[in-house]
């Protein structure tokens, strides 16, 4: 089973009004089921809208979007993905651990059981001892790394994620992209990862899906083979060689894709 299908997807703002806006047009793009697929462009080009429509937190202009075989909108009810989004969206009033365990609670698990997956997510994303404290307590950057547990915490068959790591410093974003691929390996989840660098979406991809500037549509797929990653792989010739065919397809170097 394909994990997200969009076809002939297009979204405008303000349509019809003064300020109209046309995001995306024409976007066309198959994930399969257990791929994970970053989606990079200049700022403004539609990355972060395409990311809501398949979470069905906006609605297309034109189009279609399925996740899971199902219209987005049934997926979101059925559950189906963790978001992790820039901003952290932490509830201030839950401890670190509660704010990890919201998304299972939602889903009746039990507390033993929220709060055994809560601890692991944050050994995961080296926060355990800071289980007790509050968002306001940490740094962005660490409230940044509880939203990434939260949306790990339910095990999800598809992740968007929406920068979630351009907070980080740069030793703790490598560590957290072996552990998410890891994780999405173990699992077999697909990923939508939204970024603006280049070495980061070839270091996690297994395709990167280049988008014009608005009105954004995808200009490029570049497919990345760089077979397991570790710690030699961001030194390997793949990994500069997938880093410059992205850049040229930034550049407007590579033919334009009719569809992905």
């Amino acid at each position: 089973m394909t994990a997200v299908v969009l076809e002939g997807v297009s979204k405008v703002f303000n349509a019809g009004r003064a300020g109209e806006v046309t995001a995306l047009t024409g976007v066309d793009l198959t994930v399969a089921s257990g791929e994970f697929v970053s989606l990079i462009g200049p700022s403004g080009c539609g990355k972060s809208t395409l990311l809501r429509l398949v979470g069905d937190l906006i609605q297309p202009s034109a189009g279609t979007v399925t996740v899971a075989g199902k219209p987005a909108r049934t997926a979101r009810a059925d559950q189906e993905y963790g978001i992790a989004f820039q901003q952290a969206g932490l509830f201030d009033w839950r401890t670190v651990q509660r704010n990890v365990e919201l998304p299972l609670e939602l889903r009746g698990a039990s507390r033993k059981e929220r709060a055994e997956r809560a601890r692991e997510m944050l050994e995961l994303v080296g926060l355990a001892e800071f289980a007790g404290h509050y968002p306001a307590q940490l740094s962005g950057g660490m409230q940044q790394r509880v939203a990434i547990a939260r949306a790990l915490a339910v095990h999800p068959p598809l992740l968007l994620m929406d920068e979630p790591f351009g907070a980080l410093d740069e030793m703790t974003r490598e560590r957290l992209q072996d552990e998410l691929l890891r994780i999405c390996a173990s699992t077999g989840t697909s990923t939508i990862f939204v970024t603006h660098s280049i070495p980061e979406a070839v270091y996690l991809s297994d395709r990167v899906v280049v988008m014009s500037a608005r009105p954004g549509r995808i200009t490029d797929v570049v497919p990345i083979d760089l077979g397991e990653r570790g710690e030699t792989t961001r030194q390997s010739p793949g990994f500069f060689t997938g880093i410059t065919k992205v850049r040229k397809a930034l550049r407007g170097d590579a033919m334009p894709l009719v569809s992905a």
